[in-house]
């Protein structure tokens, strides 16, 4: 039986200072504290709980480093044995000392335990920044360090509330503009609003666009997003744009576990999906594609039709890029339940859980629902199947390579997936 291992070489979960292990049932306590109306960041409170979630975390060892040379990636064999790192562009013995570098990372509240992995995997501290709100709703931000002339980079996905996070993510650059920072990139894992992308109907806004033009206009020299719902996205910027994919995290949990690559089919959940399953199945021995074809006749309202493709007996895996409700994705399995489908996985890069995405994932449907950490999963929203990958070491190995101005495109690199 030949076991299921990517094509392409993929970011293997190691990185200068963190391995990426296993963590049973891995929560937090909000890292974020409210007093009277005001939110201070309190980094690096994590604990552990026990329950049926399984995530895949960094583990900082900050007292050894990692002995990879760089050079060409090998195609992961994934056994018994311990998977070695096979992406590490830097060999260093100790955190970087901030003195001997203007590199500075600042987390704002929406994800700050993401940004505190990116942080570890790089061998930084996160800086010091405060953010409090007003009694009547206001944001204020303060650096509490010196940015002058240096290379700063914002950590904060605007979701939800949205707009909330997309407000603090603008004052957080204004803030750094008028502390004289040389560069200010905007590390946004995940970008809200992506979906208004295009007028459907008449008199609709485009408010990726607008969004857009928010975020260049209040001093952003840089973003650094992280799979963007479509591509044209990255031209509504009048800025650079790095656009990194979640895919090869989740690739390489596929490909640890023991599914028969002949067993195996990448079912796309709407036509719109259709290159995003094709390449990810690519990337998995070149599996054969299935598409689940639908009738959306309302915003959040989804209608399953058919099924192109042939998946009886085959354990079927689910890709998109994001799972909001859950009802695309729901039918789409029951589709496949009904056609003859062993499993059915699904995996998706952000996890937005509106209700009721929760009933739908866990009632039985799924064999395991496969997301990453680029939106934050409050702890009532764990649930058995649920399994959350960090996607830090792929956004801090891409920072580093915006920071020393190196390429993602390019062979040895190609298998982080950086446009």
């Amino acid at each position: 039986m030949a076991s299921l291992a990517p094509s392409n070489s993929i970011l293997a979960g190691r990185s200068r200072f963190c391995d990426a292990s296993p963590i049973e049932a891995v929560s937090h306590r909000p890292l974020t504290s409210r007093n009277s109306g005001s939110a201070r960041i309190d980094i690096g409170k994590s604990v552990l709980r026990s329950g049926g979630v399984a995530r895949y975390a960094p583990t900082c060892k900050l007292a050894e480093s990692l002995h990879f040379n760089n050079g060409t990636p090998r195609v992961p064999v994934f056994s018994e044995q311990t998977v070695p790192g096979l992406f590490v562009s830097r060999n260093t013995e100790e955190l970087v000392p901030r003195s001997d570098t203007k590199l500075r990372i600042f987390s704002g509240t929406a994800n700050p335990l993401l940004a505190q992995e990116i942080a570890c995997y790089m061998g930084l501290e996160l800086g010091n920044i405060k953010i409090k709100r007003f009694a009547d709703g206001e944001i204020y931000v303060q650096l509490q360090e010196s940015v002058r002339g240096c290379d700063v980079f914002l950590v904060q996905p605007t979701c939800p509330p949205a707009n909330e996070n997309l407000m603090e993510l603008l004052i957080m650059i204004d803030a750094c503009r008028r502390a004289s920072a040389k560069n200010i990139t905007a590390v946004i894992p995940y970008f809200g609003y992506a979906r208004a992308d295009r007028k459907t109907q008449g008199r609709e806004s485009i408010a990726a666009k607008l969004v857009a033009n928010l975020i260049t206009e209040a001093g952003a020299n840089r973003v650094l997003a992280c799979d963007l719902h479509s591509g044209q996205s990255m031209g509504y910027f009048d800025i650079p744009v790095d656009h990194v994919y979640g895919q090869p995290v989740i690739l390489d949990y596929l490909a640890s576990k023991a599914i028969s690559s002949s067993d195996l089919v990448v079912v796309s959940p709407d036509v719109g999906g259709v290159a995003r399953a094709r390449a990810f199945a690519k990337k998995l021995s070149d599996a054969p594609l299935a598409i689940v074809d639908k009738r959306r006749h309302a915003h959040n309202v989804a209608e399953v039709m058919n099924l192109i493709g042939d998946v009886r007996g085959k354990v079927a895996v689910m890709v998109d890029d994001m799972i909001d409700t859950a009802g695309t994705i729901a039918k789409g399995a029951e589709l496949l339940h009904q056609e003859g489908a062993r499993e059915v996985y699904a995996c998706s890069t952000h996890a937005v859980f509106s209700p009721p995405a929760i009933e739908r994932l866990s009632g039985g449907l799924f064999q395991e629902v496969v997301i990453t950490n680029t939106i934050p999963v409050m702890e009532q929203n764990y649930f058995p199947q649920l399994t959350v990958l960090s996607v830090a070491n792929l956004l801090g190995e891409t920072i580093w390579r915006v920071h020393d101005d190196c390429s993602g495109g390019l062979e040895p690199f190609s298998s982080l997936g950086i446009d």
